[in-house]
């Protein structure tokens, strides 16, 4: 029989090697990884031009290319008049960055109110001199230790990873794309522009996170951002909001209906795949029923970890019927689907649980079939540049492989 302290004693190593084999694995592929990656470069991809799409009351323009999708937020920017929410995961404060944070300035500076968001941990790098800003700007940083002394309280550990921009009452854009001068020309990622009474839930999505941080995070008598409740309802137009504060994570749900109701085809676009069993079910479920499913991802990510533990899941998907497409040469950070040629989203959110169950998300759902053939016709450029992975290929692999995938299976979990 084993005493107390042996069997604590047990327990310890055990959770040693389950955990700390797989952790000091990934910690010795990250080095690696970034070694071999210096000073390489991303390949040109195809993208298309900027598309627009009649909505409802309102249009929709989505952006595959960031050059494409920073100049008309700069053009939006400039033109505000009365308020800009600005919202973002990752702000570089290299030449594009500069190039925002100009022009929300000159905006404050002839009278318009700016709001401004950011998480901190996501700028770890960023130097602190461009975080620095004019009090004529609102600015709300997200804190790199958001739980305080609610060591316990895991709703207050999620990362605030949307990337909003709303000026005026008039347009709005939220999508994948994050500000930086890479993601300008060198990765693909997907945007919409949205002006009519959708710009009205954009807008709330912003106040609601500024309302429900700005006692915190500013100071107790910081008033709250108040909006007037828009007169029109788009139903074609909703916007789903993970809220981890407040148990709120609808997005992982939008995605499982769509998929469960889906009867032609799921095409599925994700920088990180990382699903819970009962998603990768849903896929698995609708290409056994004979639905076209097919998902797409990165070749080679900006995170390599994720990648090797991503592949996890083909052996399973491939011998479902659903089809695995890797984007080559850059990466593809795009949070994108369509389904059935009526339903799309465009959002913050990887299907992963850091943001399926975690983060603070934002996605838009949208019912057009206009809308989704501009969609379906970015899928099919995308595969243009990727490489479809076989069952027979999959299944060639070697041992060290199998062997890396399997090591790595503990990780899940956490990401």
């Amino acid at each position: 029989m084993i005493r107390g302290g042996a069997l604590w004693t047990w327990l310890r190593r055990t959770l040693l090697v389950f955990f700390g084999v797989p952790v000091s694995l990934a910690v010795v592929m990250t080095l690696v990884d970034a070694y071999r990656s210096r000073g390489r470069r991303p390949k040109p991809f195809p993208a298309m031009r900027p598309r627009t799409t009649t909505v409802g009351e309102g249009e929709i323009t989505t952006y595959t290319f960031g050059q494409d999708l920073f100049d008309d937020m700069i053009a939006a920017i400039d033109g505000a008049q009365r308020q800009i929410l600005f919202e973002t995961y990752i702000w570089k404060g290299d030449a594009v960055g500069e190039r925002f944070k100009r022009a929300l300035t000159a905006a404050a500076e002839r009278g318009v109110d700016v709001y401004i968001i950011f998480d901190s941990f996501a700028n770890l790098v960023v130097p602190p001199k461009f975080k620095r800003f004019p009090p004529s700007l609102k600015v709300l940083r997200f804190p790199v230790y958001p739980a305080g002394w609610r060591f316990f309280d895991f709703t207050r550990y999620g990362r605030d990873h949307r990337k909003i921009l709303v000026v005026d009452d008039s347009v709005g854009f939220v999508g994948g794309y994050n500000v930086g001068s890479a993601y300008a020309t060198e990765w693909r990622d997907t945007h919409m522009r949205i002006t009519g009474p959708g710009v009205w839930d954009l807008k709330r999505a912003f106040a609601d996170f500024w309302n429900l941080n700005r006692r915190r995070l500013l100071h107790a008598s910081e008033r709250p951002l108040l909006l007037e409740t828009s007169s029109m309802w788009e139903p074609r137009i909703r916007f789903h909001r993970n809220v981890p504060r407040l148990w709120m994570f609808p997005i992982r749900s939008m995605y499982i209906e769509a998929i469960t109701r889906a009867t032609k085809n799921v095409y599925l676009t994700t920088a990180y795949f990382l699903p819970d069993q009962d998603f990768v079910d849903t896929l698995k479920d609708a290409a056994q029923r004979g639905v076209d499913v097919r998902i797409l991802i990165p070749l080679k990510s900006n995170h390599i970890v994720t990648d090797w533990i991503s592949r996890g899941y083909f052996s399973q998907l491939l011998e479902a019927g659903v089809r695995v497409f890797r984007f080559n040469g850059a990466m593809i950070h795009a949070k994108a689907a369509t389904v059935d040629g009526t339903w799309v989203t465009v959002g913050t959110a990887n299907i992963d649980r850091l943001s399926l169950t975690g983060n603070y998300e934002i996605n838009v759902e949208v019912i057009d079939e206009s809308l989704a053939a501009v969609h379906e016709q970015i899928f099919e450029l995308d595969t243009t540049n990727s490489l479809e992975l076989t069952q027979s290929e999959w299944a060639a692999r070697d041992v060290h492989r199998k062997f890396t995938e399997f090591v790595l299976q503990p990780l899940r979990p956490l990401l």
